[in-house]
């Protein structure tokens, strides 16, 4: 039951219908945010280009050390896929500069645009950041599976333990970039918002 007289419901849908007005920004809100903005993908990427740096320094070791063809076949692979990763993230997730023009509208469609960049580059992890590493796990996991003798009565249990670690951690990160690209989806939001 409730304790509002039928002339306060009244007052309430009519309050509640009211047009409300979108959030406004000012420039300087707008220059701040996008300068964060660029200043977190400058870090993300440099994170990741250290991170590939080290893949393609190990594995490099990795086969220049010899040993079975098979591996060494699945270290070039990762090799190439971390390359192709890394000149992905450069080409398509770099920052970009900030516009030189100071005027609002210029600050709003540029973060809008950044936001949108970097949202799809998330969205699309598997296909340039995951999918190019496959190959060379595939390679090194069946490699690996068949380097010890003793693991031939097991190979199958092996390869599977090695597919299913591999696969939690391409799970996670592909779960990671996801909710990354809702957060993402959410400021572009809020700027179509401020934009009305």
């Amino acid at each position: 039951m409730s304790d509002q007289s039928p002339e306060d419901d009244k007052v309430q849908q009519v309050w509640q219908s009211q047009p409300t007005e979108g959030v406004r920004m000012s420039t300087q809100q707008l220059q701040a945010g996008a300068a964060q903005f660029q200043r977190r993908i400058q870090r993300r990427n440099l994170r990741e280009y250290l991170a590939s740096a080290a893949v393609v320094l190990f594995f490099a070791w990795e086969f220049r050390q010899g040993g079975d063809p098979l591996a060494r076949t699945g270290a070039a692979l990762l090799i190439a896929g971390t390359i192709y990763l890394a000149w992905n993230l450069h080409t398509k997730g770099s920052s970009r500069p900030l516009p030189g023009d100071p005027g609002s509208i210029s600050f709003l469609e540029f973060q809008r645009r950044e936001l949108v960049r970097q949202r799809d580059l998330l969205r699309s992890v598997w296909r340039w950041y995951l999918g190019p590493l496959v190959p060379g796990l595939a390679v090194l996991i069946f490699a690996f599976g068949r380097a010890n003798p003793a693991h031939y009565p097991h190979m199958g249990l092996v390869v599977a333990v090695y597919v299913a670690v591999v696969a939690a951690v391409f799970f996670a990160i592909g779960l990671l970039n996801k909710n990354a690209a809702r957060r993402l989806q959410r400021q572009i939001d809020e700027l179509d918002e401020a934009s009305r």
